[in-house]
C-alpha cells in the first residue's frame, strides 16, 4: 500500500517511513520528537487545579499546567519546549498520588533545558517538607546565591512541574505567600490542604517574629518547622532573625536550617 490503507484513508507519511525501515525502530524514537500528554484529576476538588494536564517523555514528567484546555496546553508545551504533544492513553504510574499527596517518591522527572541555577533552585524547593514553607532567601542560600533572591522568585515562576516539585511551599520573610503560578489563592488552598498554619505564621510576621525557638533544647527554627510545631506554648521564644537568636544562646535546627 502506498498513500492509502485498506480503508482507503490517508496514511501519514512519518508512519510509512517507519513501516518501511529494514529495521525495528530504537525505542527511544517517540522521545525524539514528541513528548506525550494526558489529563488527569488535581489536588483541589474545584477552582484552578481542579484539573491538569501534564506532559511526559520517556524521561519523566515534563510539564504541569493547570486551567488549560488541550490544545492552548500543547501550544504552551510546544512554546516552551519546541516539541509536539500526543495524547498517551494513560498517566506514568504513580503521578496521579504524587500530585494529590505532595509527595513524588520515586516519580522520574525530566527536567532537561533547565539551566544551572534554575535547576539548583528547584532541587532546593523539592527539599521542603509536606506541611512546611521556607522564604526565598532560604531557597538562595539552598540553592548556592544567597544574594539572588528575586532571580530565585522567576526561576520559581518557570517550574515546569508545580506540584511535583513544591514551589507552593516557598513564601515571603514579611508572612506574604507571594506569587504563584497557578495564582495566590490556589497557592494558600494548597499550603492549607496541607495543615499549614498560614494565619498564625502571617501573624508571628506582622509581630516581627522571624524564627520560634524552645527554652528547653535551645533550637530555633522556621514557624512551620515539624520541630517548632512540638515547642510548648510556655516554651516558644520568638526572634527576628537568626543573629538575635545566636546572641541569646539559641543554636539552629538542623533539620529547617534558618538562616
Amino acid at each position: 500500500m502506498t498513500g492509502a490503507d485498506a480503508a482507503g484513508g490517508a496514511v501519514d507519511p512519518l508512519a510509512r517511513e517507519l513501516a518501511e525501515l529494514a529495521a525495528d525502530a530504537p525505542p527511544d524514537l517517540l522521545d525524539r520528537f514528541a513528548a506525550r500528554r494526558v489529563g488527569v484529576r488535581g489536588p483541589l476538588r474545584e477552582g484552578p487545579l481542579e484539573e491538569l494536564q501534564v506532559a511526559f517523555t520517556d524521561h519523566g514528567v515534563a510539564y504541569v499546567r493547570a486551567g488549560m484546555g488541550e490544545r492552548e496546553f500543547a501550544e504552551a508545551f510546544r512554546a516552551r519546549f519546541a516539541r509536539p504533544l500526543l495524547p498517551a492513553a494513560r498517566p506514568p504510574a504513580g503521578l496521579v498520588p504524587a500530585l494529590r499527596t505532595g509527595r513524588p517518591g520515586g516519580l522520574a522527572l525530566d527536567l532537561r533545558g533547565l539551566s544551572d541555577f534554575e535547576a539548583a533552585v528547584l532541587a532546593a524547593a523539592a527539599r521542603i517538607p509536606r506541611g512546611q514553607t521556607r522564604p526565598y532567601a532560604w531557597v538562595a542560600r539552598q540553592a548556592g546565591r544567597p544574594r539572588a533572591v528575586r532571580a530565585v522568585g522567576s526561576a520559581l515562576g518557570r517550574n515546569p512541574v508545580p506540584l511535583l516539585i513544591p514551589c507552593h511551599r516557598v513564601t515571603r520573610s514579611d508572612g506574604a505567600l507571594g506569587d504563584y503560578v497557578f495564582g495566590a489563592d490556589a497557592k494558600e488552598r494548597l499550603l492549607r490542604a496541607e495543615d499549614v498554619d498560614v494565619e498564625g505564621a502571617a501573624e508571628l510576621a506582622r509581630r516581627g517574629v522571624r524564627l520560634v525557638g524552645s527554652d528547653t533544647t535551645g533550637i530555633v527554627c522556621y514557624p512551620t518547622c515539624g520541630d517548632a510545631r512540638r515547642i510548648a506554648p510556655g516554651h516558644r521564644r520568638g526572634f527576628g532573625d537568626l543573629a538575635a537568636a545566636v546572641a541569646a544562646g539559641y543554636r539552629p535546627c538542623l533539620h529547617c536550617r534558618p538562616g
